[in-house]
């Protein structure tokens, strides 16, 4: 479904570690920080990761730094679709299913939904018609999906050559939206900011300019790619803060780290395995492990058991959904469109 690797190949077995970790870290947050911001208590985690939520950020890297990737290797258009579609919803509809019963019969106050709710969960675009998620961490995905969609666009029209003209565009756009608002007070029309994901872009830039960094061979090839990183980074600082700029600088050059070999530390079994897993388990751990949570605190166990307990369901979900579930469906789905695609001879 793809082109040959080309030489100077950024190492994916590291991205995709390094994607386990961000899995992680947004686990932990929701466990350790969020859930008592939600459900106050008497009790509180011995150890907060309150920065947690930055795994979102550094996923958002590293999804431009792969679809650009994929894009630049394929060849058919439909071989993109199928990969995408392939990767991300056979094991997305488990999980809402799985997560949707799990919360109606343990109950989550404030996270139930109604079985028409669920269904409609199953589109992932649920959110542009104010559909309440089966799980809130599912916010991410319409995110995800309307940035491949724009970066498919961009290769059918033949203009993935000029990925740097689409990014300083959109980086104007974000500009313009953030005087416009701060100057004179006219905002956007809520559907049309979520449908162009202007305040996610610079992170999906800075991904595209990683992947481009880490197979350069030379200033000549480095200056574009670093003119537009240093774009996206100045972007963040204007329209968030300077401190969020200085993050984003630091997860792109962890990217690089990472697809330039220079982390040996993802390189750890557990990483590589928790890379593996790391889409099943940001789909199911945030409400089932908050739902476990609660259920153990009423029963007096201590706060920090119920962090233990439930990142280790929802580690255990992860697998056997990786294993069951998103792995076969992933290989039958792309085998059945290799055999529909190949040529007699």
């Amino acid at each position: 479904m793809s082109t040959q690797t080309p030489p100077n190949a950024p190492r994916l077995a590291e991205i995709d570690a390094l994607r386990g970790v961000a899995a992680m870290m947004v686990m932990l947050f929701h466990y350790t920080t969020r859930f008592r911001q939600l459900y106050p208590g008497d009790t509180e985690a011995s150890v907060s990761l309150p920065w947690g939520h930055l795994g979102v950020n550094l996923f958002f890297i590293i999804s431009g730094f792969v679809i650009f990737m994929t894009l630049d290797r394929t060849r058919r258009p439909l071989d993109f679709v199928v990969s995408r579609f392939s990767r991300l919803y056979p094991v997305y509809w488990v999980a809402v299913g799985l997560t949707f019963v799990v919360v109606t019969l343990v109950g989550l106050p404030g996270k139930e939904v109604s079985p028409l709710h669920a269904v409609l969960n199953l589109l992932m675009f649920h959110a542009l018609g104010r559909i309440p998620h089966v799980d809130s961490v599912y916010w991410t995905l319409e995110v995800e999906l309307l940035f491949y969609l724009g970066m498919f666009l961009l290769y059918r029209a033949g203009r993935l050559a000029q990925v740097h003209q689409a990014i300083w565009l959109m980086l104007g756009l974000r500009l313009a939206y953030y005087l416009a608002l701060e100057l004179w007070g006219v905002d956007l029309p809520w559907i049309l900011f979520r449908v162009t994901i202007l305040a996610y872009l610079p992170w999906f830039a800075l991904g595209i300019c990683a992947f481009q960094l880490a197979r350069a061979t030379g200033l000549r090839s480095s200056r574009l790619p670093l003119g537009s990183a240093a774009a996206a980074i100045a972007t963040l600082c204007i329209v968030d803060t300077p401190f969020k700029g200085v993050l984003a600088f630091l997860l792109a050059a962890i990217v690089w780290l990472a697809a330039t070999g220079h982390l040996p530390l993802l390189r750890l079994r557990p990483l590589v395995w928790l890379g593996a897993i790391s889409y099943p388990l940001y789909l199911v751990h945030e409400n089932i492990g908050w739902a476990l949570q609660r259920v153990l605190l009423a029963h007096g166990v201590a706060y920090d058991l119920t962090v233990l307990a439930a990142v280790t369901l929802s580690l255990l979900l992860a697998h056997l959904l990786h294993r069951s579930i998103e792995l076969p469906a992933m290989t039958a789905i792309r085998q059945w469109y290799a055999h529909r695609h190949t040529q007699p001879s």
